[in-house]
């Protein structure tokens, strides 16, 4: 893109709109007006800080600043920054901006490309035979995640399927060889330009390694490779009274749900990923394999080397096998679901059920536009207000006994239409409103992409945080709907936009923008579960300061020499050391 039809862009984008809000409330700005969104974002920063506290509003300011980039004399002023805001390093953009680090507002992501050595190709079919294609189709598919705005300028030149760990090994050591980047597949069901390939190279499709390698009964755990689904491993595991407890979406890997520290609605109750892996092998950059564990539930020895893998994004290695905790399956669960007039009275009510010591087992928040989406995708009535879904689990009594209190505690918050469910059919039917949150918004707007926002604070701020960043949803061109797993403060939007619009597409931005800063005030994260990815990257020195990212970048270059893991991803690119 050229420089002055990028910089005419980020001027018309919703963060300068921001960031004028916050000059005109600081009586900097140079304009006579500041537009709409930048009201609505002075409305939100006024309300939500207190307004006439100048500190308060310092802080929240302080936060947004980061958006603003410096494009030309006499445009955006910048605070300077006390740390080194880039690297020296080839791919920077006009301005000294690099897509995808610190200011950047861009979604496409850029990279270098070069040929792919033919005596590597070569090495990869002697390895996986006919397990490799490449076939223009498949490397696009395997080029652009589902379901994620998120685009990169190349795509994956070979993909790999390889069968075994031992192929692996060699994928591995060969590309590392030739300095050939990688990228590790699984389900690409994440959303944060994870399994994007910015610089070409081969991708590692790890979905033919689906074996469950061993099940211990008695231990509650069990040894699987990591192309297989959670919901192939529920099924597997059923019969034997067990199940793998946490429920991200449809499709997701075992592999990938490692690599991106993956929850879902049950995480109230049973954790995320990083409480329920037990150990984990993993293919380095040189091809060694590491094991990162013994098979006991609890150990001291040494780095605790499983969670540094988990959440890396395939950074620093390839998972090949993990062993899982268990859980037993429930005797018996009920299911709930009631309404609200506001979405901060449902919140305040997910948060008073979690300070009453009920040990409920998911706890979701749905708003009234998410209702409507629901009605019109599925032909229901069910009343278009924001509305929470319980379930409790474990012996009779004891699930109607949590549903009583859970009930006292609605009715005295402007609670009402209080209906539960325990025949398994009904239940089922219940859980299908919120599973299928998704497509019902994309029923809504067919022709329509999804910003999926993710963030997640203290569970005392996620009433403040949903409630103010409805305002800003609904006063927005865009259909914006919103659900949370309120019982643990994780807050999702799904924003649609149409993605041949700009406008639109800054639009959204903007409100992804505004609603990751107002979680930071919070003491959050711009994260709860999707990720980092390249999407999630700009916010990483605001949440987590640079000394934490020069550590993260240090390992990466120690275990990954050649930058061939999955490079352009997790860290971003200004950090230096």
């Amino acid at each position: 893109m050229a420089f002055g039809s990028w910089i005419s862009r980020l001027r018309a984008s919703s963060s300068r709109a921001i960031i004028d809000g916050l000059r005109a409330r600081s009586g900097s700005s140079r304009g006579g007006h500041s537009s709409a969104p930048a009201q609505r974002a002075l409305a939100a920063t006024a309300a939500g800080l207190g307004g006439s506290d100048d500190r308060r509003f310092w802080l929240w300011s302080s936060a947004l600043v980061p958006l603003a980039v410096a494009a030309s004399a006499g445009s955006l002023a910048l605070r300077s920054s006390p740390e080194p805001s880039l690297c020296e390093a080839p791919g920077l953009h006009a301005g000294g901006v690099k897509l995808g680090g610190k200011g950047s507002t861009a979604y496409l992501v850029k990279g270098s490309h070069k040929e792919v050595p033919q005596e590597l190709i070569d090495e990869l079919v002697a390895i996986c035979g006919e397990n490799l294609t490449m076939d223009y189709e498949e490397r696009f598919l395997h080029g652009k995640p589902q379901h994620s705005f998120h685009k990169a300028v190349n795509i994956p030149d070979v993909i790999v399927f390889p069968r075994s760990e031992e192929e692996v090994s060699k994928i591995v050591k060969s590309c590392n060889e030739y300095k050939v980047p990688i990228m590790p597949y699984g389900g690409a069901t994440s959303i944060e330009g994870h399994t994007l390939s910015p610089n070409g190279g081969v991708c590692i499709d790890m979905t033919l390694m689906k074996t469950v390698k061993a099940l211990h009964v008695e231990d509650m755990d069990v040894v699987v490779e990591p192309g297989i689904g959670w919901m192939e491993l529920n099924e597997y595991l059923e019969p034997y009274g067990l199940f793998f407890p946490l429920d991200p979406g449809p499709g997701a890997t075992i592999g990938g749900m490692c690599a991106t520290r993956c929850s879902g609605s049950l995480a109230v109750r049973y954790g995320t990923m990083r409480d329920n892996v037990i150990s984990l092998k993993v293919v380095l950059a040189n091809g060694d394999v590491v094991k990162t564990a013994s098979r006991a539930r609890k150990s001291a020895a040494g780095y605790d080397l499983t969670r540094l893998i988990i959440g890396s994004e395939g950074t620093l290695g390839v998972i090949t096998e993990v062993t899982l905790r268990l859980q037993k399956i429930p005797q018996h669960s009920v299911v709930a679901m009631c309404n609200f007039p506001s979405v901060k009275d449902a919140a305040d009510v997910a948060i008073a059920t979690m300070h009453s010591g009920i040990q409920v087992s998911r706890v979701e928040l749905l708003d009234e536009v998410l209702m409507k989406a629901v009605n019109l995708a599925n032909g229901k009535n069910l009343p278009e207000l924001p509305t929470l879904m319980f379930e409790f689990i474990g012996t009779e009594a004891y699930s109607l006994e949590q549903t009583n209190v859970v009930q006292k505690i609605v009715s005295e918050h402007n609670g009402s239409d209080f209906v539960f469910a325990k025949d398994p059919e009904a239940k089922k039917e219940l859980w299908k409103i919120r599973k299928e949150a998704l497509w019902a918004c994309y029923a809504m707007e067919p022709t329509y992409e999804a910003m999926i926002t993710d963030v997640c604070v203290p569970l005392s701020h996620l009433a403040a945080l949903i409630a103010r960043s409805k305002q800003e949803l609904d006063a927005s061109q865009l259909t914006c709907t919103v659900v949370a797993h309120a019982g643990d403060g994780n807050f999702h939007t799904l924003i649609m936009f149409d993605p041949s619009k700009d406008d639109q597409r800054e639009e959204a931005e903007g409100l992804n923008h505004l609603m990751v800063h107002m979680a930071l005030s919070m003491q959050g994260t711009c994260t709860g579960e999707h990720g980092v990815g390249t999407g999630k990257m700009k916010y990483l020195e605001e949440e987590l300061g640079m000394e934490a990212l020069r550590t993260m970048k240090k390992i990466k270059q120690a275990v990954d020499p050649n930058n061939i893991m999955n490079p352009g991803k997790l860290i971003p690119p200004h950090v230096c050391f």
